[in-house]
């Protein structure tokens, strides 16, 4: 059994800045794990917004690069999402996954509203 629990998420400015954690425990090995982040608005689906390979090596789609930082911290088991300059478009839930798993943490609402 795996888990993986976000943190980070609230309400902030336009313009300002969250760090996105996801904490996975259980049976696995998580510097094995390709892990991603994906978010979710109201009524539309879930996109994929980050992912890092076990290698380190990363990937963003185009509407988020250069504001997404995706990264990982191998003894702590947790994958960090560093937003910058946020807009009202970013608000929506964020989930944390193991990449190609049906594993998902719970969500973390983030909010950009002044």
């Amino acid at each position: 059994q795996v888990q993986l629990v976000e943190s980070g998420g609230g309400l902030v400015q336009p313009g300002g800045s969250l760090r996105l954690s996801c904490t996975v425990s259980g049976r696995t090995t998580f510097s094995a794990l390709n892990m991603a982040w994906y978010r979710q608005a109201p009524g539309k689906q879930r996109d994929l917004v980050a992912r890092i390979m076990s290698t380190g090596y990363t990937m963003y789609p185009d509407s988020v690069k250069g504001r997404f930082t995706i990264s990982r911290d191998n003894a702590k088991n947790t994958v960090y999402l560093q937003i910058n300059s946020l807009k009202s478009e970013d608000t929506a839930v964020y989930y944390c996954n193991i990449h190609g798993t049906g594993s998902w943490g719970q969500g973390t609402q983030v909010t950009v509203s002044s």
